[in-house]
């Protein structure tokens, strides 16, 4: 994309027709992350086989864990583009793409390598027993050993190629894996293929995410020289300027997910006492619930460049009105959502596994997870207009707020008063605090905003 078009589209397109061109590739892109997953769930369920599906399910805060190097580089390295970029700063911006690049890659071997040293203790760890301990090996051997870079690396450089406002490509790079891993999925998982059962899912999802880097690599190969998105080795020397802007927004982004993926690992801990049943159904509604989490997280996503760039050029009214506007789309369609989550709950659940119990039981937990969906769209909205300003220890704080504060010891509380089905109304708790949380301190930081780049006839700094 050529400098001029990226100066229309982040300064003067009307602002729902920006935010439409941003998000709604965005919001695909996410849509498909969670059909990776979703597919791998709704293969594995068809051989109606519990320990099978248990896996999938145990191994999720692996593949979880990877968002906090994805947010680390990815989120962190795509808000310095995009703030440079509104500075005209493009020496910065190809330093930091650079420095993203690489350091996912580094980060994904060092992912890699310490999980095949701790495999046995760690997947223990995560819940595995000795009866889900051989199915969940199998498929994290291809998804984290052998999948962990490719997986990283496919992520982050959607990010990268997302800054410049290139989020059609972005989104194209991560369906082709999609759609890889949903052909490939029955072939390696069902009787009539290979037969691996979660095994069969994991190899299907690492060769996927093969498929998406290639993409990526072959994008910047057309591209090149035009574009803002640099992977050349030279261009990786990190200074001091470069590494604190990344990481003042990665590392609290990086630490939100690893704290998320501490929450699920104490939720699948307190389910797989009530056995593998429990297990697969929470696994499940968790699958289905996160539709709408990646809808709110593509949304968030889509909008960062948008306001990262009208940020650092000081138009601080177009700014605020981009996100007055995703608010008000996201509410209105994650409450329709949740409508429709909370009256088909069994319907839902039904579409991945057959048997009955699972069905009543994950059923349950969906109507406790999709509460929280509208809520939950304004904490994330928020979460990235922090990250988008470079506001990393505001994200940091809601990061903490939401699962060592809230969610995680409401998951003790309600497990105590209502045993295994109140752990599925712990999100909705948290997510109501940080909400109105989120509206108060966004609230103040656009006053704030608002009187500093206010010129002394009255009118804000376009």
């Amino acid at each position: 994309m050529e400098d001029a078009q990226k100066t229309e589209l982040f300064e003067r397109t009307p602002i729902p027709k920006a935010v439409m061109k941003l998000a709604v590739p965005t919001v695909l892109s996410s849509l498909v992350m969670v059909l990776y997953n979703l597919a791998d769930t709704y293969f594995v369920g068809m051989l109606n086989n519990a320990v099978q599906n248990a896996a999938v399910t145990l191994a999720a805060p692996l593949l979880l864990a990877f968002n906090a190097v994805n947010n680390l580089f990815g989120v962190g390295s795509s808000s310095m583009m995009s703030r440079s970029l509104g500075k005209k700063d493009y020496e910065t911006v190809y330093r930091s793409s650079a420095f993203g690049f690489y350091c996912a890659v580094f980060a994904g071997l060092l992912f890699s390598i310490v999980y095949t040293l701790l495999q046995t203790p760690l997947l223990r760890l995560l819940g595995a027993t000795e009866e889900t301990m051989g199915a969940t090996v199998g498929y994290a051997r291809w998804t984290v050993t052998f999948g962990a870079v490719p997986a990283i690396l496919n992520v982050v450089m959607a990010y990268l190629v997302r800054a410049e406002g290139a989020s059609m490509h972005a989104s194209i790079g991560t369906m082709s894996g999609c759609f890889l891993n949903i052909l490939l999925d029955p072939v390696f998982i069902l009787p009539w293929g290979l037969n691996m059962g979660a095994e069969g899912a994991g190899l299907a999802t690492f060769l996927s995410n093969c498929v998406a880097c290639l993409y990526f690599f072959v994008l910047l190969y057309v591209k090149r020289g035009r574009t803002y998105v640099c992977v050349k080795p030279s261009m990786f020397k990190p200074d001091k300027h470069i590494v604190l802007g990344v990481f003042a927004v990665g590392v609290p982004a990086s630490v939100q997910n690893l704290l998320n993926v501490t929450g699920m690992s104490v939720l699948n801990n307190f389910t797989s006492g009530f056995g593998s049943n429990a297990v697969a159904a929470m696994g499940i509604a968790q699958k289905i619930n996160s539709v709408t989490v990646q809808i709110a997280l593509g949304l968030s996503q889509g909008i960062m460049p948008l306001i990262s760039y009208n940020y650092a050029s000081g138009n601080i009214r177009r700014m605020k009105k981009t996100f007055l506007f995703a608010a008000r789309i996201a509410l209105v369609f994650l409450v329709l959502m949740e409508v429709a989550y909370f009256a088909g709950a069994g319907l839902w659940v039904s579409l991945f596994m057959q048997d009955g119990q699972i069905v009543d039981l994950g059923a349950r937990f969906l109507r406790g997870f999709c509460l929280g969906m509208p809520f939950l769209a304004i904490d994330f909205l928020a979460v990235g207009v922090f990250q988008a300003t470079g506001l990393g220890q505001y994200a940091f704080l809601f990061a903490i707020l939401r699962k060592v504060v809230l969610e995680i010891p409401a998951l003790f509380l309600l497990n105590a008063l209502f045993p295994l089905y109140g752990l599925a109304y712990a999100q909705f708790a948290a997510e109501v605090v940080l909400a109105v949380a989120s509206v108060v301190v966004l609230a103040r930081l656009f006053r704030k905003w608002e009187k500093r780049y206010q010129k002394p006839g009255g009118s804000a700094v376009y």
